[in-house]
């Protein structure tokens, strides 16, 4: 049983520098996500269950999408902005 515990701790670590390594920003939120399964799986093996409760909810499910919201606002403000190469300037 410790070396479930350990094989779960060093998918942690290798998940979470896939996390920081990654450049794509949408693979990035993916691996973010499977990151918060598997502490959430951490935390329920060492024996806190209301803990991974409350990270599959945060950590897996609304972190990752609020990450997306946000960047898929910034690719729609950034579309539909004023050209400013023309020299204009705006109040």
């Amino acid at each position: 049983m410790i070396w479930f515990g350990a094989i779960l701790l060093l998918l942690v670590a290798i998940s979470g520098f896939a996390v920081v390594c990654t450049r794509d920003v949408t693979s990035q939120v993916i691996a973010l996500s499977f990151y918060g399964l598997l502490m959430a799986l951490t935390f329920f093996f060492f024996q806190a269950p209301d803990v991974a409760l409350s990270q599959i909810t945060v950590g897996a499910v609304a972190l990752p999408l609020m990450v997306m919201l946000a960047i898929s606002r910034m690719k729609f403000r950034k579309a539909h902005m004023p050209d400013s190469s023309s020299g204009e300037e705006h109040d």
